[in-house]
């Protein structure tokens, strides 16, 4: 099975936004990001990553209603996507959002 390209800066992928033409690879790691984002779990960590400034993954599981290893599985995905970036506290993972990322990602549409 073939694995998503890991994107650390849409600028990479996608510096005109969408008014030329992509090639595959920059179609790929566009489709990674949007794919992340196109998950109602991923968007509600997302904001709530977003909103506090940063977050404990173990403060997570309680707002979205899911368990400890499928907030997991969505901070990775989104994580790869380059869209929140991750320290290592201890035992404890903590997140916050990619402004920039986030930021390019609003721009591809204008």
């Amino acid at each position: 099975m073939k694995q998503p390209l890991p994107v650390t800066d849409i600028r990479a992928c996608c510096a005109s936004g969408l008014g030329e033409p992509l090639d595959r690879e920059q179609a790929e790691q566009l489709a990674t990001i949007l794919k992340a984002l196109a998950d109602p779990a991923r968007l509600q960590l997302l904001t709530l990553i977003r909103s506090a400034g940063e977050a404990c993954a173990c403060d997570l599981t309680e707002p979205v209603g899911l368990s400890q290893p499928t907030v997991s599985h969505h901070l990775k995905v989104l994580t790869t996507a380059g869209l929140i970036r991750r320290e290592q506290r201890g035992q404890w993972a903590w997140f916050r959002a990619d402004e920039d990322a986030l930021r390019d990602v609003g721009g591809l549409f204008r």
